[in-house]
């Protein structure tokens, strides 16, 4: 199993990649049950690396429209 470390250090696009391998791995079938469990543990930790990198996006995206707006409410004096 890939240590948390391992896991923070994938980039989002790395992790998209993988995941994707996955899916076609686990979709093309003639995996032990074993092998299907293992694929679907790493398709679900790969899943949650994207969802943070995707959350981490969206909190940033959000901060800088929120100062974007505090800064143009100051040059209308509100």
């Amino acid at each position: 199993m890939t240590s948390k470390v391992a896991e923070e250090a994938l980039g989002y696009e790395q992790a998209r990649d993988e995941l994707i391998e996955v899916v076609r791995r686990l979709e093309a079938g003639g995996t032990t049950l074993e092998e299907s469990l293992a694929l679907w543990e790493r398709g679900e930790e790969l899943a949650k690396v994207c969802r943070r990198w995707l959350d981490g996006a969206r909190a940033r995206l959000d901060a800088a429209l929120a100062e974007e707006e505090e800064a143009g409410d100051e040059e209308s004096g509100e």
